[in-house]
């Protein structure tokens, strides 16, 4: 199965609300490595790499995080060897 790299931007109230933390939980569960990061303009990046069907899975999941989440912007991409889950 093709090994992928998953690059979300999450707007909404997601800083503050343990969003980073939600989705790290998630991601590992499927088993995926990558972040979940604060920007400076308020949004959270989550990047995450592994099958397609499970960063698919985590994209799915993330609207249904804590918070407000008002939208999610998705870029896809190969994967670059992330290793583990970090809350930057």
């Amino acid at each position: 199965m093709e090994t992928v790299r998953l690059t979300a931007f999450v707007k909404g109230r997601v800083q503050g609300v343990g969003f980073r933390w939600w989705t790290r939980a998630r991601a590992l569960e499927l088993g995926l490595a990558g972040s979940a990061t604060n920007l400076a303009d308020g949004r959270v990046q989550v990047v995450a790499e592994g099958p397609e069907p499970a960063c698919r899975a985590l994209l799915a999941q993330l609207p249904g995080g804590p918070g407000q989440v008002e939208f999610v912007a998705e870029r896809w991409g190969p994967a670059r060897g992330e290793q583990g889950f970090r809350e930057r």
